[in-house]
């Protein structure tokens, strides 16, 4: 399957680029160039209607559930100053960038857009930030357990996602990519937590689950 990735800015400079030569070639070969162009939109343009409606709604849900952990960890940071959440944000952004790729590969509109930390077009995911937040205020070690619980939700999301829905190769890469990612966050947060003198329980996770990700190297 053929795939290219084409930003808006991108676009702008080949059409302003075209438009010059335009100035500078025959009538006849601006006309050729731009009939190309617009060739080549077109393509662009059905990338999209190669994924589902499930795989669409799946992207775009998990862009902004990314950005939930990034922001929860960027707040969390902020009000306690402990490394794992300023370490895992980062992590978290390229998760939010690995999305974005898809997103812009299959031309689809982006949820994040220039949208502020705490803020979500998913009103499911809003409320699950602003209750997130309350619970991570309380102390470190509940911060922690919120940290925990993120990773356990977007474990379960992604594995619903391969499982379920995806069917295209580049989802499924990218989504096994960012799975593995956040089994290593949820054993990060279970340690810490454990030189806290704290026992994590799973909250979403079967138990058999959690066990096989937290005893694994």
């Amino acid at each position: 399957m053929k795939t290219n990735t084409y930003k808006s800015t991108g676009l702008m400079l080949i059409l302003l680029s075209l438009t010059l030569s335009v100035t500078q070639c025959s009538e006849g070969e601006g006309m050729d160039q731009l009939t190309a162009l617009e060739n080549e939109i077109s393509e662009i343009d059905t990338l999209s209607k190669q994924l589902s409606e499930d795989e669409i709604r799946g992207i775009i849900f998990m862009r902004e559930e990314e950005k939930l952990a990034r922001d929860v960890y960027l707040y969390l940071y902020e009000m306690y100053s402990l490394g794992p959440f300023t370490n895992i944000s980062k992590s978290e952004q390229a998760h939010m960038d690995a999305i974005k790729y898809l997103i812009d590969t299959y031309n689809l509109e982006d949820p994040v857009g220039e949208n502020p930390e705490g803020s979500f077009q998913n009103e499911e995911l809003q409320q699950m930030y602003d209750d997130l937040i309350v619970m991570g205020s309380k102390s470190k070690v509940d911060a922690l357990k919120v940290g925990a619980l993120i990773e356990e939700v977007d474990i379960i999301d992604l594995q619903h996602e391969l499982d379920s829905i995806a069917e295209n190769e580049d989802i499924k890469r990218v989504y096994q990519n960012l799975c593995n990612a956040s089994e290593n966050h949820l054993r990060a947060f279970f340690r810490v937590l454990g030189a806290n003198n704290v026992a994590y329980e799973p909250v979403k996770l079967e138990q058999e689950i959690f066990d096989r990700i937290i005893n694994e190297d």
